[in-house]
């Protein structure tokens, strides 16, 4: 491994293996590696995706990602149902270890299942290389919580991912390390270009138009050419393909982005008819506004967008214009000054649904999100009817104070009880999705 010169930087990329996966094991009494397991809801069709499947299923060609049907019927497997709280707690105690040997700042937790980490500062302190402190914060892991890993160690943060990703896995000790000279020497022709972070497949097809299969071809590449192809992006391309990468973690712990947007967003269980799609609608946004006032924020627009059910889709064919089957609708709602508060932001989301919508089709996706949020700072800005009307302006804006006190009780119940302590008429709906949804994180069940 390159010895470290005064100006170099390392940085270590942790992967758990498997991580749901292998959390199932253990908490089973059961090896992780020896054991044919796949978290999975089988309360869902035979259609839904395997959240995670074992290293065992994977060495026997089960796919990370598959649906429960194309899990061969040869294969005797476990299947756990997911309990997302249960892996939360593991990452935890995880990002605990990785506390008592560096600090926060010098850690970005890149998922819940992998973090980055900038170890520069660290190998002279515990007298190590960055793969024998990689291999220490490993081995503390698996004999502390009994779940493996796999590492990727570089010396800049694009190198260290490449090394996770593509080289570690043919590591003996799961462990692979890349620098720019080892990255060009090794893997400039490398194929699939898939196989590299933030390179899909539209992506190949368009450099294979003009005859680019590696990195290296982009790399020697005309780059007006890939400018003019890829835009802006082909800088980050270009960089990527020589193995650069001037990004920290300190950039990206210091990045604040101009604006910031709350959201929600789900796949139904099955086509909904326009009407019964008003009831998620409301549901979805009377919980970004609690959301909203949880937080102390206002918002000054938000905005929809309904993805249709393939049924009404001639021939089935893939939209183009989302990449997925069904057209999507949608539009915005502004709210002058910003508001938080439900009477005001419901109503009118649920006219937005009514007035973009094609009533006669049916609706299968929902995404809604709040823009622009911003601190509230206890005032709303005037318009010229407000002062025209100051009489009913004060009583609006005493209603909506009475709002903003429901809605904020109503968060401190569910607080201390749990979401569904407290529910609205809409949620008992057969159509709502609200009930299960408050048992579910990331669209999966808590395991609580």
């Amino acid at each position: 491994m390159k010895q470290q010169t005064k100006d170099d930087k390392f940085y270590i990329c942790i992967d758990l293996k498997s991580f749901y996966a292998s959390v199932e094991c253990v908490e089973r009494g059961l090896d992780p590696m020896t054991t044919n397991l796949v978290v999975a809801d089988p309360e869902r069709s035979d259609k839904t995706i395997c959240l995670a499947v074992s290293p065992s299923m994977k060495k026997l060609g089960v796919s990370n990602r598959c649906r429960v049907f194309e899990i061969p019927k040869n294969i005797d497997y476990i299947m756990a149902t997911p309990r997302m709280q249960k892996y939360i707690d593991y990452a935890a105690e995880i990002y605990g270890i990785y506390l008592s040997y560096f600090s926060q700042d010098d850690i970005h937790v890149y998922s819940i299942d992998e973090a980055f980490i900038d170890v520069t500062a660290y190998l002279h302190m515990y007298r190590s290389d960055a793969r024998q402190l990689a291999v220490r914060v490993m081995n503390d892991i698996y004999e502390q919580i009994g779940v493996r890993a796999t590492c990727g160690v570089g010396t800049n943060l694009y190198l260290t991912k490449i090394a996770l990703d593509i080289t570690a896995k043919h590591s003996p000790d799961f462990i692979g390390f890349l620098d720019e000279e080892t990255y060009r020497k090794t893997l400039w022709n490398h194929r699939p270009l898939t196989d590299f972070w933030r390179i899909g497949p539209g992506t190949v097809r368009r450099l294979e138009k003009i005859g680019i299969y590696d990195m290296e071809g982009i790399a020697k590449a005309d780059p007006e050419l890939l400018y003019k192809i890829f835009g802006v992006d082909a800088e980050l391309l270009i960089d990527h393909a020589w193995g650069i990468e001037p990004v920290t973690i300190h950039d990206i712990k210091s990045y604040r982005p101009k604006a910031n947007s709350l959201s929600n967003g789900q796949v139904l269980m099955r086509d909904y008819t326009f009407t019964e799609g008003k009831t998620i609608i409301r549901e979805m946004t009377d919980q970004l506004c609690l959301e909203l006032v949880s937080k102390n924020l206002v918002t000054d627009s938000v905005t929809i967008s309904v993805g249709y059910a393939r049924s009404g889709q001639e021939n089935g064919n893939i939209n183009l214009r989302d990449g997925s089957y069904g057209m999507r609708d949608g539009g915005t709602v502004r709210f002058e000054g910003g508001s938080s508060e439900e009477s005001v932001i419901v109503p009118e989301v649920v006219k937005l649904y009514e007035r973009v919508m094609d009533h006669s089709r049916d609706i299968r996706r929902v995404t809604i999100s709040c823009n622009n949020v911003r601190r509230d700072e206890g005032y709303r800005q005037i318009s010229l009817f407000d002062i025209a009307e100051s009489s009913h302006s004060k009583d609006k804006q005493e209603v909506l104070e009475k709002d903003k006190k429901i809605q904020q009780a109503v968060i401190g119940i569910k607080q201390k009880y749990g979401k569904n302590a407290m529910v609205k008429g809409m949620n008992m709906h057969e159509e709502s999705t609200g009930l299960e949804r408050n048992r579910q994180i990331g669209g999966h069940k808590s395991g609580e």
